[in-house]
């Protein structure tokens, strides 16, 4: 991650334009704060691709699109690469946003950036019509960085899916591990499913009881899973609930799009997620200083005693 964060550090300066490819159900949370970080040093506009916009709630999209689209030098652009037609409208979007570019002695620089498995690598294939990335269901399928032309006056730079070194708010871990983000060694399924079942019981109650035929009235997370578990059939062999194959297969009916569409954050409920983290940091930077304040007073009082 640190190399690829180098080498895109060093194809900004030659780059007209970002393409960030978010995931539509967790737009900020599959947002990669480096990439912000690099565009902005070198004053890049951003076309925010709200990919796999099948699978997300329309009216969490519409509000994540104006969120977006209310931001400088940024535009949201909600598609599915399953529709041709969505791709054909990118590189009109990108040559609007850097008009100075695209001619054949300046042709438009675009980098694709993103975080593991949201698309990109299935994007850079539909856009040039030819397999030209490897496309697989594991996040960090792309390992190196590569240019490819997209007629004669667009460059289209795909660079390896970056994580970034420390995940502020637990939530997103959560949210990037549902979506399959983070590699499923990298996480316990458990956790990971009884956290959606808590998002989807305070969101889309219904869609749980549509798709497993169960009331969702007085369950927790571990509940869902266990009702999941139960309606499936799934036991070990003592006649326990298997819970573990219930939890692979909730998240999977969630990343396939079985179980409806879903989105896990909306701009409000981000909101209320950092107002909550900054809450919680401040406690905790008043604990500590109050603390040092304390071991200091104890430090003079021991030398006046002495």
């Amino acid at each position: 991650m640190n190399a690829a964060r180098k080498k895109a550090a060093e194809q900004m300066e030659n780059t007209d334009l970002v393409i960030e490819v978010l995931d539509a159900r967790l737009p900020e949370a599959s947002c990669n704060p480096m990439v912000e970080e690099l565009r902005l040093f070198r004053q890049r506009p951003c076309l925010k691709i709200l990919n796999k916009v099948d699978l997300a709630d329309p009216d969490a999209t519409a509000a994540w699109s104006a969120y977006y689209d209310a931001q400088e030098g940024v535009t949201a652009y909600p598609m599915t690469t399953k529709k041709p037609a969505d791709v054909a409208r990118i590189p009109a979007l990108c040559l609007s946003l850097a008009p100075h570019r695209g001619v054949p002695t300046k042709p438009l620089r675009i980098m694709i950036m993103g975080i593991p498995n949201v698309g990109k690598s299935t994007l850079m294939n539909a856009l040039l019509k030819k397999k030209v990335a490897k496309v697989g269901d594991e996040p960090a399928v792309t390992k190196i960085q590569q240019k490819l032309y997209l007629g004669k006056n667009i460059i289209l730079v795909d660079t390896p899916g970056m994580l970034w070194p420390k995940i502020a708010l637990a939530s997103d871990g959560l949210m990037l591990a549902a979506s399959h983000a983070v590699g499923s060694n990298a996480l316990i399924e458990d956790e990971v499913a009884v956290f959606l079942a808590e998002v989807l019981l305070a969101r889309y109650p219904h869609l749980l009881s549509a798709r497993y035929g169960f009331a969702t009235e007085g369950l927790d997370g571990i509940g869902v899973i266990e009702a999941v578990a139960a309606r499936r059939g799934y036991r070990q062999k003592g006649g326990d609930l298997d819970f573990e194959k219930a939890a692979h297969t909730f998240l999977q009916d969630y990343r396939t799009g079985t179980l409806g569409r879903i989105s896990l954050e909306t701009p409000a409920t981000r909101a209320t997620e950092l107002a909550l983290h900054a809450s919680a940091m401040a406690e905790k930077a008043a604990k500590a200083a109050a603390m040092a304040a304390e071991k200091a007073a104890n430090a003079a009082r021991g030398k006046r005693g002495a």
